[in-house]
């Protein structure tokens, strides 16, 4: 199942994007918003991770204005490798090298076309593994660490 939100910014899109999914008869759950009023993205973000991350949900999407603040809220997530991705070549590449399990999108940065083919990007595109799973097990570290 994919979980799936947003904030004002990125309510339009999310709409077109779920039109798309159910088309396509991908399950999918919406954490909202569930209009274009003004909310405050850092609680969508942590809905959605929070599915994740208690196996609810497979991957995630998320959207913004830009993608920047649901890309800074959800990679505050340990577990959680959250990627905003513009291009398709980005989106292939963030799932095959990076493991993604968040996409962040920007909701007033590309159009509907286009997030259509990142989407199907990134739910279709495997991660290889091998060097790369090393990398994930660093990041993964790296999120462990405490500040000091």
């Amino acid at each position: 199942m994919l979980a799936i939100g947003s904030d004002h910014g990125g309510f339009e899109l999310k709409k077109a994007l779920m039109d798309v999914l159910t088309k396509q008869g991908v399950e999918f759950k919406d954490f909202g918003t569930y209009s274009p009023d003004s909310c405050d993205y850092p609680n969508i973000a942590g809905e959605v991770c929070r599915a994740i991350l208690s196996g609810a949900c497979d991957r995630g999407v998320l959207i913004c204005g830009t993608g920047i603040g649901m890309s800074m809220a959800a990679n505050r997530f340990s577990g959680i490798r959250a990627a905003l991705c513009s291009d398709c070549y980005s989106a292939e590449m963030t799932r095959r090298h990076n493991d993604a399990n968040v996409l962040v999108l920007g909701g007033r940065v590309i159009g509907p076309g286009l997030a259509e083919k990142i989407l199907e990007i990134f739910l279709n595109t495997p991660f290889e593994g091998g060097r790369h799973a090393r990398r994930i097990g660093m990041l993964d570290s790296i999120a462990s660490c405490e500040n000091t």
